[in-house]
């Protein structure tokens, strides 16, 4: 069903595309424009991998239960709402200073401050002993992903017209690749360059207290290096007159925000939109809890983060050696082929979690063998692949159908629609795990554990709350199921 639309879509503007500039993308003279773009989206990656970071911290460190995680989980949902004001950021600029920069050099330097206020606190919200502030610590992330998310209107929108027409394509790599860097940089210096077991095992001859870095001096250094790199860009940086452009259009708000109903009334853009608002249901599951149960189980929070940072060499390099593919004629095809692979390979990770306390048990001690960090990394190396294929081919689609006259609005609907479908799957994901899974006492048959008062008397008692089914099986198994019928319908 939205094979045939997207087919439509792709071919004419294929069409459009062969018709304005017939030449084969070539970055030759297009260099420079395309590092700095590498740079912005690192720069915008890094509060991302911030975030994500959090909960694996919380995991490890503290009691906390999913719904408390669903809780912090709601400082993401900036990128899911950004659609609410592209269309501001694409009808109110100074052109004097140029229809992006108006918008990035003043967000880049509150985001260079955000970042330096919230070291100054960060050490009792998020403390290594004792109950984290989540409530706190989600709405501080909840500004610094609001402001991140506006950094990505920009950086869409300019990415558009910044590189040559031709080259276009390679706005998805510039994204894909540079949120990588950036996400990787914002998770491996709080998790693994903060811990001390990972400096004192790892990287350091003598052990001593603590780890190379702390939470508050990577926030520090991150401000400064907003508020430098902002300033090089508003100084040496200029932009491209858009009065100048032949099909230049400059509209109102009003305009923008009737510009958005028009491109909601499209009947393929409709069709596009359901697609993608469900299509992450059937990997929700995985995506979002998998790292949560690995730790529950007791593998380390730092040999997580060191497998998910090799992971991250599969995110640079999969957009720039797809880039051949997905800069084609029909990258939404590549899309729906890997979604298929994803959704299968989804369900290598129930029996992941299923014998993980198995094999790194040893006695009641746990202990990894080699062989199951083998198995780990092999699961998780190809399904970094399929999602990273997706996401590229789904980017270079949009860059493909957008209209760069309204390139904040347009492209930005396509992405917010698309973040969505990532995060309110990804909330109800870690809301139901607790839902579907049940537990007893082991002194009391009557006794559920349903509530933290039902808990505290089983241990009081003496026992112990078994679980007796594990909500993320069956919520895998809902989740997958749901997939492959969303594979059947579209």
């Amino acid at each position: 069903m939205i094979s045939s639309n997207i087919d439509e879509n792709e071919k004419q503007k294929s069409t459009d595309v062969n018709n304005s500039n017939s030449s084969k993308p070539n970055l030759k003279g297009d260099w420079s424009n395309f590092f700095l773009l590498l740079l912005l989206y690192t720069m915008q990656g890094f509060p991302l991998g911030l975030t994500s970071s959090i909960p694996i911290l919380l995991q490890s460190q503290n009691d906390i239960s999913y719904q408390d995680q669903a809780l912090f989980s709601l400082a993401g949902w900036p990128f899911s709402l950004k659609l609410l004001w592209a269309p501001l950021v694409d009808a109110l600029y100074i052109e004097k200073i140029g229809r992006r920069k108006s918008w990035l050099i003043p967000v880049q330097y509150l985001m260079g401050t955000c970042f330096l206020y919230m070291a100054k606190d960060i050490d009792d919200l998020l403390p290594n002993t004792g109950t984290p502030n989540i409530a706190v610590l989600m709405c501080m992330f909840f500004v610094s992903n609001f402001l991140a998310a506006t950094q990505d209107i920009v950086v869409d929108s300019w990415a558009l017209t910044m590189l040559k027409k031709n080259n276009v394509g390679h706005a998805s790599t510039c994204n894909t690749t540079g949120q990588a860097i950036g996400i990787m940089l914002g998770s491996v210096f709080p998790i693994l360059f903060a811990s001390e077991d990972f400096c004192n095992k790892y990287l350091r001859v003598t052990p001593i207290t603590g780890g190379l870095v702390t939470m508050k001096s990577v926030l520090y250094a991150w401000g400064l290096i907003f508020i430098c790199v902002t300033t090089l860009i508003a100084i040496f940086k200029k932009e491209n007159d858009c009065r100048l452009e032949f099909d230049h259009v400059k509209l109102n708000v009003a305009q923008n925000y009737t510009l958005l109903w028009d491109i909601l009334k499209l009947p393929s853009i409709r069709i596009l939109a359901i697609a993608l608002l469900t299509a992450k249901v059937g990997f929700s599951v995985t995506d979002t809890v998998t790292y949560l149960e690995l730790v529950d189980a007791g593998v380390s929070k730092d040999d997580i983060t060191v497998i998910n940072t090799g992971m991250f060499v599969v995110k640079i390099l999969i957009p720039l050696v797809t880039a051949k593919y997905t800069s084609g004629p029909k990258p939404m095809s590549i899309y729906l082929k890997s979604t298929a692979m994803k959704l299968i390979w989804s369900l290598t990770f129930i029996l992941l979690v299923y014998f993980t306390p198995t094999l790194i048990n040893d006695d009641g001690v746990i202990n990894i063998p080699i062989y199951y960090y083998a198995i780990l990394i092999l699961i998780l190396f190809v399904d970094e692949i399929l999602s990273y294929v997706m996401f590229v081919a789904v980017l270079a689609f949009f860059s493909r159908i957008s209209d760069p006259r309204f390139g904040g609005t347009y492209i930005t609907f396509l992405n917010t629609v698309t973040n969505l479908g990532a995060t309110w799957t990804s909330t109800v994901a870690l809301g139901v795990i607790d839902l579907l899974t049940f537990k007893k006492c082991s002194f009391d048959s009557y006794n559920y554990c349903s509530t933290l008062d039902y808990k505290n008397t089983c241990e009081e008692d003496g026992g112990d709350c078994i679980t007796t089914v594990d909500g993320f099986y069956l919520g895998t198994l809902l989740s997958v199921t749901f997939g492959f019928a969303w594979y059947g319908f579209f």
